[in-house]
């Protein structure tokens, strides 16, 4: 707006009583939705700004022209959603989402500046270790016996889960292709969401390991696959296809539908198993749980989970990592001269004992004259 009163004044064409009118924010965030950046973004991603715009902020903030938004007004807004017990998370969505229709206005002059930025602490910093739940090792293994008795089908699934980490969005994406037998590793290149492929999370390809176990079942389950989809070709001579290109497929070869498999699988095997409640997630956490305390660092466990940056995986799985590792302290010790009067194990020569300053008695330091070591 700016731009076209500066072009108008030196023709004379802009009347300063005629009064302009300001678009409304529901405007401006259609229009942002439309466009750049969400229509840059993945398709779930779209899918949760609009989510959050239709249930929370249009209904605030839907007729007002963007002018007439304040910073007091987000901050309000905010600080109300705090209250109703919305998540850190979630409440730092709903400010990104209000922050980027209001700057699509600032791009377009009609706005000098975006009243959602330096908004200000609005809630305390969650720990994010209070939104996870870990399983035992024993109750683990206890779901694990139980989905292989009582529901067979979903046995490698649940296993991969188990023993990968892997998100259940890039376990249903999986292809035969992506898995390396001889290698032991599955490359994961993509990931379901509400019924879309797209990129992993965080954008990158990475390669997890697959245990023994891992490997041997998805092999089975692979030739088992082969196995019945033979096409009879004559009465002597049967020519097998290949397997499904997905790993996992529903009754028709599809995908298969993460909440209906969370009712009528996940859920009701957590029941006969005799656990609480958790969500499937929650095998992940537990998965990054069990490789720290079985000792392994937590780089190599972000790198199995893909996190971007070691601190995501430090901020959840930090208090999990051993507090020391006493052996390598131990070592130090044999680098420490012996106590002049200390007992030794091997018989020390007079000769060598010549010239040495008098050391203060103590078990773990010693120092001569006025040098501390």
């Amino acid at each position: 707006m700016a731009s076209k009163i500066r072009a108008k004044l030196p023709l004379g064409e802009f009347d300063f009583e005629e009064k302009q009118e300001v678009p409304l924010f529901k405007e401006y965030a259609q229009s942002w939705i439309d466009t750049t950046p969400p229509a840059t973004c993945k398709a779930s991603t779209v899918s949760d700004y609009d989510r959050i715009l239709e249930s929370h902020i249009v209904p605030v903030f839907s007729d007002r022209a963007v002018d007439k938004i304040t910073k007091g007004m987000i901050k309000d807004f905010l600080l109300g959603k705090v209250n109703e017990g919305f998540a850190g998370s979630t409440v730092t969505h709903m400010k990104n989402v209000i922050s980027g229709v209001l700057n699509k206005a600032v791009d377009d002059e009609t706005i000098q500046t975006n009243p959602a930025h330096k908004l200000g602490k609005i809630s305390k910093t969650q720990d994010k270790r209070k939104d996870v739940d870990f399983l035992t090792k024993e109750e683990v293994k206890r779901l694990l016996d139980t989905v292989q008795e009582h529901f067979p089908r979903h046995c490698p699934l649940f296993l991969l889960l188990a023993r990968t980490g892997l998100r259940i969005g890039e376990a249903l994406a999986l292809q035969w292709g992506d898995i390396d037998f001889n290698g032991r590793f599955i490359t994961i290149q993509r990931g379901i969401a509400r019924g879309r492929i797209e990129t992993p999370k965080n954008g990158k390809s990475r390669r997890v390991d697959m245990s023994l176990q891992l490997t041997q079942v998805l092999k089975a389950l692979k030739d088992q696959g082969v196995a019945q989809v033979v096409v009879p070709i004559t009465r002597s001579e049967e020519t097998p296809e290949e397997p499904p290109e997905w790993v996992f497929t529903n009754g028709v070869g599809g995908f298969i539908d993460v909440n209906n498999w969370r009712r009528r699988g996940f859920n009701k095997a957590l029941k006969k198993a005799g656990l609480r409640r958790i969500r499937i997630h929650e095998l992940r956490h537990t998965y990054a749980s069990l490789l720290i305390q079985a000792g392994e660092s937590l780089a190599y466990v972000r790198d199995q989970l893909g996190h971007h940056s070691i601190k995501v995986t430090v901020d959840i799985y930090g208090h999990l990592a051993p507090e020391g590792n006493k052996q390598a302290v131990d070592k130090l010790d044999d680098v420490l001269p012996v106590h002049p009067d200390a007992p030794s194990p091997q018989p020390v020569p007079s000769d060598n004992k010549k010239g040495l300053k008098r050391f203060h008695r103590s078990p773990c330091f010693y120092y001569g004259g006025d040098d501390e070591t």
